[in-house]
């Protein structure tokens, strides 16, 4: 009865109202007694691990929003950086993993959404990815919330496409149709040695935006699904392991690959938790530009 109530909730907030607002008072500097205290509420709220941050005194960030796409310190994260291996984008919990069906990717009991949608709704977008793999990975409050390169890669695209900002938890995933191909994301397609890769980041209630590090901020104010191409010195490069983007206030990240282009690891299933650089699969190179066999570490590329 509270899971039914609470998705009904979801159907009557005005969401993207809700979410503008608390997205802009995440990012004001002022009232900085109120932001400590509001930071210390959330870390002892949800065991936010400071620890791992590159800076753990939570009264030195100036915002809400600065705390919550902290960096982490140097080597908090090894990345997998071994020629045939496909590393975890993200700090999270896998919601689903598996294989897309022809144009329907499980979403949860009951539920799926097409990919289509999911890219935009442009049918030749999809194409490459019809039949294909699939993972979804949830990232929850007490996460690392920066996204980054699973495989070395170049960008082709970016697509923002608008919608709703429904909760993207487990209870929403069960109840709501289409979820993931009805809130507002934004779909980066990139050029790797395995192929083709789309990586959807997915926003969702109280998800003040999502930011690229190529783009900035994502969330153009026309209503429509709007895209970025990029080709020659325009077209950024990235590796594996690099930081992509960041979620201000987190959500869900989709990671889609062509049919038999890559292999899930065995142990990665639904429900298992997975930290950002660790072994996710194994692609099938194709020898454009294969990686170092070497581990390396990963801590505050990106700090700004």
């Amino acid at each position: 009865m509270l899971d039914k109530l609470f998705v009904l909730s979801q159907y009557i907030t005005p969401q993207l109202a809700v979410s503008r607002i608390a997205g802009r008072l995440a990012d004001k500097d002022s009232a900085p007694a109120l932001k400590n205290r509001v930071i210390k509420w959330f870390v002892s709220r949800y065991g936010v691990d400071m620890s791992e941050a590159a800076e753990p005194d939570i009264t030195a960030y100036p915002s809400f929003n600065a705390f919550f796409t902290r960096a982490l310190k140097d080597g908090a994260r090894t990345v997998d950086a071994t020629a045939d291996t496909l590393v975890s984008p993200v700090d999270g919990a896998i919601s689903q993993i598996g294989q897309v069906s022809t144009d329907r990717v499980f979403q949860a009991k009951g539920q799926s959404f097409s990919l289509t949608e999911l890219l935009g709704g442009d049918e030749e977008r999809a194409r490459a990815f019809r039949s294909g793999e699939f993972s979804t990975i949830y990232l929850s409050p007490r996460d690392y919330h920066r996204i980054h390169m699973p495989l070395a890669g170049t960008l082709k695209e970016m697509v923002y496409v608008p919608g709703k900002l429904f909760s993207v938890n487990p209870v929403t995933a069960e109840n709501v149709p289409n979820l993931f191909a009805r809130n507002e994301r934004v779909a980066c397609l990139f050029d790797t040695e395995a192929g083709p890769m789309a990586m959807i980041l997915v926003g969702a209630m109280i998800v003040g935006s999502v930011e690229t590090t190529w783009a900035g901020v994502v969330a153009p104010n026309t209503g429509q699904v709007s895209c970025w191409q990029y080709q020659g010195d325009d077209a950024p490069t990235f590796a594996k392991g690099e930081e992509m983007g960041r979620f201000r206030l987190g959500s869900t990240v989709i990671l889609v690959m062509p049919k038999n282009d890559v292999t899930w690891n065995p142990n990665q299933v639904a429900g298992k938790t997975v930290r950002m650089g660790e072994a996710f699969g194994k692609i099938k190179s194709s020898g454009r530009g294969p990686e170092t066999s070497q581990a390396r570490s990963i801590g505050n590329a990106i700090t700004s």
